[in-house]
């Protein structure tokens, strides 16, 4: 076959990502979302000189890309007419459509579903895994007595005579918190402090072989070894082989938790642990996340299948670290909520304290501990607040000192199982200066020296890494690496929402920068297309030494660019996205190149904008489709003659792509939309001279829009749904949308770009006019836009058989620009009986039940919602699937609300120094999923249903539209592209096909990363009439049958980011995965 299409499609999406990147490398620095005590808003004095200067580097890598994109035209062009097996393949699987009646899947299409993949979800949840977090906040008053010196905390004694028969081991560990762009950008960053950090990492460790420090962030690490001799490279391969320094997690940086899609969390991991092997051959063992606002069991789960046995947290919610310090269950093995067995088991230390900061990690009390933060010595630029200074250690003062700072580790460990204690010695760009090295490491090896000399003391202290801590407390605890045993506590839950103190809930950053959060889920689609697209286009053009011409390290070399710029995004002080819909202004006769990302078989509308009226679309198969014409709108009432929108289905491949033609005829069958305006005091201009517009001048009556599945009123007074009717049982839902508005607290504490602090409930959002609303109805959707001064409402219904019709899409374009200190939410109102119980996602990966709880404040019953959010009863589930992260709550029984954009005047005293004043018109879409269910879930264990996973897919997933002329050179290519032989079970998702790097430069290997996720879900809902053209195999898949016209040269198991293979991995020819797993494969296709 012709790989034309291939390379046009990859030159394509790899333009894509390019000009995401860029976008992203132009404002990551900013704009910084929320963060520890911290983050943003208006650009401070001096930014605006520094945004200049970006704007000129974009526009010079801007022309830069354009010459390389234009390279990788030329060579796809050049390449594709020397290839001469470009005859079309007669025997290949039919996904062109001629007649209409085959646009669409049987009505009567009854999902097959394998039974034993029933009994998963079933038994989730019945074995009884220790804690739950759902019972913890259940029982706790989330009070706020003032505990002393640990005023979140207690007061803490101890007999000294505990530590008679077994001392106490200290480890401190030195540390430095690098945030990739926060108050900064990265390069600032980098310039001014960490490269010094590294720079005197090397010469201070070689002083003294018992000096110990540690890092994180790859990103940050990489960019400093690209810049050092061979002599500085082998000393810190020296200084790792000795165990002084450690590199924990090893991630591209330290990420956000609540926000990112798992897509990114192991992209990002991957990133970073391919770039270690490659140029330091270690490979991290812990976790280290001392600053993401929140702790997500996702990022526990995806550690864990790393290879990683521990893992350390810090920002918990300062009551949950109050009750786990009293039980001393402060470190735990975390589990996840759906596991039926202890094979996601990681150990877990959570740090007990306000921060991560030297004041709050020695022990209880940060008046002592600051004494002993030997970079605030008298005479330096920072002090500590509580007024009494550190004081250098000296012969004189030793005893006393050490005697005072072994009181704070005593106390400290009071709160654990074992008599091996932690204390993190660090901060934020720590160790930049070459006299803070000194300063920290001299007087505390002077403390530890004569703490040892003092047997009579019975402790040990020495500096130490996170695995140093880990080692020990296995070993007192008789824990081996891989087991687990009833020393700890077993806990399954998640840690959100934050609360650092009193109703400071860090509920705002869930949704702060929502445009950029949609932004990002963009970019992750498009990255994950063009990995996949890559991946495949490398492994045909090897086949012939005529392809030779294929750019395949130029384009690796992009693909690696977008990959770390997505990694950095997903750091806990960047990820807040929106971009706007694919759109071409056609003329003449062009190609459609649509490219399906998803791994099934797909019906999918297909809309692009034209300039002609007049059009005519043809299937692969030369046959014409069913399109449907639009108007495209200047404003709400006015008609553009410029531009047209054109529709019609898409009938895709999995993987695969088709290529349509578009025509431009003198007169055209498609079929024009009619439209209903409702206007209120005013009137239209003119009637249009093409689409039929009926004016309805100050009707109230309902308008109804409906297809096969479903019937929706809205009312004509507002335009919002009021009620839907499912056809399937005849019944009638109450589902009424309206919209409503938060201030925020009168009190000196205000929201800001991390919390939310409201001034009470929400206000109805209450219109002076009503709203202009425009209905459209045409043959393959129809909808309601309603215009209100904020924010521009749509509701859609595909009018199509399969799974777009099965829901109702929602899209909402938000402009609060003018605001003062208001936040806009979303509120969907339903006859379901939640009983105050809802649930979200976490991370895209699994589900969450969570409680809304009169007990706490209402910013405290904000959660977190990546994709999904749903309520529930015995009958009906209602879903709002989302394509952004955004904050998401369920404050009344039958409610669902989302708040969609905030902006805020001030800063929340947090580190940021500024409020969110850079806000954007945003685009945020979702759609609306109503399923009838049976059966009630167990209280900690909740999955969506197949139907749900699906619409979850193709939201974020969205089929992919591409032109190119058809006398553009390019020669002529197959009518449709299906690299793989069927669908893959509807319970299997293919993560990525991500090419490995070679081990020798920044060039692809022979070999990809084949990353699989099989979900789990709910089969209690109705299975017909779903248009799901899959079926599901007990998680099992034939190697030799899942690809169409590659063959498998090997696959074998290896962890999830490549750093571990099994020692009794083999080439396998079976893939069998239990539910919820994510598994990865090397894979070598030829």
């Amino acid at each position: 076959m012709k790989l034309s299409r291939q390379f046009t499609v990859l030159g394509s999406a790899v333009f894509c990502v390019v000009i995401f990147s860029l976008y992203l490398m132009l404002d990551r620095g900013h704009f910084d979302h929320p963060k520890s005590p911290r983050r943003e808003g208006t650009f401070p004095k001096g930014q605006l000189s520094i945004l200049q200067e970006k704007i000129d580097h974009l526009e010079r890598l801007l022309a830069e890309n354009n010459e390389i994109i234009s390279n990788i035209r030329d060579s796809v062009i050049n390449l594709s007419e020397s290839v001469k097996d470009g005859q079309k393949n007669p025997e290949a699987i039919n996904f062109s459509q001629g007649s209409v009646s085959e646009l669409f899947p049987s009505a009567s299409v009854l999902l097959a579903v394998d039974s034993e993949d029933c009994l998963f979800s079933s038994k989730s949840g019945s074995h009884g895994s220790g804690v739950q977090m759902l019972d913890i906040y259940d029982i706790l008053p989330f009070d706020n007595p003032d505990g002393g010196v640990w005023k979140q905390g207690f007061d803490i004694t101890y007999n000294e005579n505990e530590w008679d028969s077994e001392p106490l081991q200290v480890f401190v560990v030195p540390h430095s918190h690098n945030d990739p762009g926060w108050l900064k950008t990265f390069d600032d960053y980098f310039r001014d402090q960490t490269q010094h950090i590294l720079n005197n990492m090397i010469i201070k460790l070689q002083e003294d072989n018992r000096r110990k420090f540690m890092w994180s962030e790859v990103s940050y690490f990489s960019k400093w070894w690209e810049g050092i001799d061979s002599q500085k490279r082998d000393a810190v391969k020296r200084l790792l082989k000795d165990g002084q320094f450690e590199i924990v997690t090893g991630g591209w940086v330290m990420p956000d938790e609540a926000s990112p899609h798992y897509f990114a969390l192991i992209d990002q991991l991957i990133e970073g642990h391919q770039w270690l092997e490659k140029n330091l051959e270690v490979k991290p063992k812990s976790g280290w996340a001392i600053d993401p606002f929140g702790h997500s069991p996702t990022m526990a789960y995806l550690l864990k299948r790393t290879g990683f046995s521990n893992m350390l947290i810090q920002r918990v919610h300062y009551s949950v670290k109050k009750y786990f310090a009293t039980q001393k269950t402060l470190e735990f093995f975390w589990r996840q909520n759906w596991d039926l067995g202890s094979s996601t088991d990681i150990l877990c230390h959570m740090m007990p304290f306000y921060s991560y900061d030297v004041p709050h990690t020695c022990g209880p009390d940060p008046k002592i501990c600051c004494q002993f933060d030997f970079k605030r010595l008298p005479g330096g630029r920072v002090s500590c607040p509580w007024r009494v200074p550190p004081e250098a250690i000296h012969a004189g003062n030793v005893q006393h000192r050490a005697w005072i700072i072994l009181d704070q580790y005593r106390k400290k460990s009071k709160l654990f199982r074992t008599k091996v204690l932690l204390a993190p010695l660090g901060d934020d760009f720590r160790y930049s200066e070459s006299s803070e090295w000194d300063q920290q490491y001299q007087n505390y090896q002077k403390l530890f020296d004569y703490m040892n000399s003092h047997p009579e003391w019975h402790v040990k202290a020495q500096f130490g890494t996170l695995s140093d801590y880990f080692e020990a407390l296995r070993k007192e605890s008789n824990l081996g690496e891989k087991s687990s045993n009833s020393f700890f506590p077993v806990l399954s839950g998640d840690f959100f929402t934050y609360a650092d103190r009193d109703h400071h809930y860090w509920s705002g950053y869930f949704t702060s920068r929502p445009f950029y959060k949609r932004l990002d889920r963009v970019l992750e689609s498009y990255l994950r297309a063009a990995e996949i697209l890559y991946s495949l286009a490398l492994v045909q053009s090897s086949k012939s030494e005529k392809m030779s011409g294929f750019p395949s390290v130029d384009n690796y070399k992009l693909l690696t660019e977008a990959r770390r710029n997505l990694g950095l995004f997903q750091h806990h002080d960047a990820i807040t996205g929106t971009a706007k819909d694919w759109v071409v202004v056609d003329y003449g006769t062009r190609y459609l190149l649509i490219y399906n990302p998803v791994e099934q078989e797909r019906f999918s509308v297909v809309s692009v904008n034209v300039n002609s009226p007049r059009v005519k679309i043809l299937s692969p198969l030369g046959k014409p489709v069913t399109v449907q014409i639009s108007a495209v709108w200047d404003g709400a009432t006015t008609v553009s003659h410029e531009a047209y929108q054109i529709s019609f289905v898409a009938h895709l491949p999995p993987l695969g792509l088709g290529v349509y033609q578009l025509l431009e005829i003198q007169s055209s069958e498609a079929v024009l939309a009619d439209y209903n305006i409702y206007l209120r005091n005013s009137r239209q201009e003119k009637p249009d001279r093409l689409f039929k517009i009926k004016e309805m001048q100050n009707s109230v009556d309902n308008i109804i829009l409906e297809n096969t599945y479903m019937k929706l009123w809205f009312s004509g007074m507002s335009g919002l749904l009021e009620k839907i009717n499912t056809k399937e049982d005849g019944k009638n839902h109450q589902m009424k949308v309206e919209f409503a508005w938060y201030g925020t607290t009168s009190n000196r504490d205000k929201s800001g770009a991390y919390l939310f602090l409201p001034d009470g409930d929400a206000k109805p959002y209450i219109f002076t006019d009503p709203p202009t609303i425009r209905v459209a109805y045409g043959r393959i959707f129809s909808e309601v836009v309603c215009f209100f001064h904020h924010v521009t409402h749509t509701m859609r219904l595909y009018k199509v058989q399969g799974l777009e019709g099965q829901s109702v899409e929602v899209s909402n374009i938000v402009d609060i620009r003018g605001e003062y200190n208001r936040e806009l939410a979303m509120r969907i109102s339903s006859d379901i009986n939640s009983e105050n119980k809802f649930y979200t996602d976490l991370n895209g990966y699994q589900i969450q039940p969570r409680l809304t709880m009169s007990k706490l404040p209402l910013q405290a019953n904000i959660y977190p919602m990546t994709t999904m959010a749903y309520i529930q009863d015995a009958g009906i589930r209602l879903t709002l699937h989302s394509a952004q992260s955004l904050g998401v709550a369920s404050l009344k029984n039958g409610q669902l609300e989302v708040i969609m954009d905030r902006r805020l005047m001030q800063d929340d005293n947090r580190g940021l120094g500024q409020g969110v004043q850079d806000n954007k018109i945003t685009a945020n879409a979702f759609r609306l999923l109503l399923e009838r269910r049976h059966g009630i879930d167990k209280a900690s264990v909740s999955f969506p249903s197949l139907l749900s996973h699906m619409t979850s897919s193709f939201l974020n997933h969205p089929i992919i539209p591409m032109t190119t002329y058809a006398d553009s050179g390019v020669p002529e290519m197959l009518n449709t592209f299906s690299p793989l032989m069927s669908s893959m079970p509807c319970d299997m998702h293919i993560v990525n096909l991500r090419t490995i790097q070679s081990k020798v430069d920044i060039e692809p290997s022979d070999e990809a990363a084949l990353i699989l996720h099989r979900k789990g879900f709910d089969c209690r809902f109705s299975n017909r009439n779903m248009g799901l053209l899959c079926s599901t195999t007990q998680g099992k898949v034939k190697v030799h049958k899942l690809f169409n016209k590659f063959k498998v040269e090997s696959l074998t198991p290896t962890s999830l980011s490549l750093m571990h293979s099994p020692p009794d991995a083999r080439n396998i020819s079976e893939i069998s995965m239990s539910s919820m797993e994510i598994n990865t494969f090397r894979i070598r296709l030829r």
